[in-house]
Formats: C-alpha cells, structure tokens, sequence
C-alpha cells in the first residue's frame, strides 16, 4: 500500500471526522481520481506529436493514455473532426495514491523557482486542478529524448462537498500549497 493512502486511512481520516463533525465514517471525504491531460494544439500541423505524447504519458501516469479527438471541425484552427487533438489518462486506486505520492514529493519540488502552489484552483465542488508547465519535473521522463517541453493538466477529484474540506483534506496529504 502507498504511504500516502496509508496515512490518509490511519491518521488524516479521523481528523477530518472530528474537526468537521462527520459522524459517519462514510461521510468523510476522500481521493477519488486524478486526471491527467494533454493537450496538443501542434498535432494539428504535425501528426508524430501525438506518438510522443503517448509515449511520455504512458512514462508519468504508468498506463496507457487515451487519444483525445476533435468532436467537431473548427476552419480557423485547421481542425476536422475525428483528428487527435490530445492525450488522458485516468488514475484510481493505488497508482492514483503511487502518482499523488511522486507529484507531491519528487515533481513539484523539481519546478524552478518553487515557491507552493496556488490554494484558489479549487472549482467549487472540492475539486482541485494544477497546471504544470514542462512534463520534465517528473523523473520517468528522460530529457535528452523530450522533443518538446510540453504542459499539462493535472486535476484531483474528491468526494468532498466544499472547498474548505477538499483544502483541508490535500494540505494533510502534503500538497505543498502556498501560505
């Protein structure tokens, strides 16, 4: 079992029980998924991006990423339906718990000029998304082969009902948000 999970099963839950007043254990929020997405505007103009991409999502999240494709055209982005527009992937269970344990602890301290990340991405729902800049902060990838510096999106999704749970919950886990 990853070390987070553990933590979050033995400690955080029966904080949050008491801090927030959750008679029921079941009540108590938790992780859901984690989604990641890459979008890739280039594939347009050049259709071996997508390959890379694959190949470096696959890399980060541990298992093979969808391709995401165009649902309509759209002429002024040169874009016909059905074209391969990005990559996703979907995390649950223990590589979700695996990946969150890599983003906190070995990825996000690699980011130059660190300084925490931004406590007001939360969307409302108690769900929490991050954008990172350059896929290189995670160690899978290996920098002489990258082709590109690419971004993506990284979004946590929780069964908690409000922000301030959601904040209280991801701060206990370590998420190294900004003070």
């Amino acid at each position: 079992m990853a070390f987070l999970a553990e933590k979050y099963n033995k400690e955080i839950k029966p904080t949050l029980m008491d801090e927030f007043q959750l008679g029921n254990p079941m009540r108590v929020p938790t992780l859901e998924k984690i989604s990641l997405n890459m979008g890739l505007g280039e594939a347009v103009q050049n259709p071996k991006v997508i390959g890379t991409a694959v190949e470096e999502m696959k890399a980060i999240a541990g298992q093979n990423p969808v391709i995401a494709r165009a649902k309509r055209s759209i002429a002024a982005f040169k874009v016909r339906e059905g074209m391969p527009i990005g990559v996703k992937v979907t995390l649950r269970g223990q590589r979700m718990w695996e990946f969150l344990e890599r983003l906190i602890f070995v990825a996000l301290p690699r980011v130059r000029d660190f300084s925490g990340i931004s406590p007001k991405s939360f969307d409302g729902h108690g769900n929490y998304t991050l954008g990172v800049e350059e896929q290189i902060i995670f160690p899978e990838i290996d920098y002489d082969k990258v082709d590109k510096i690419r971004g993506m999106n990284i979004t946590l999704v929780t069964t908690a009902e409000n922000d301030e749970v959601a904040y209280k919950m991801l701060d206990e886990l370590g998420m190294p948000f900004r003070k």
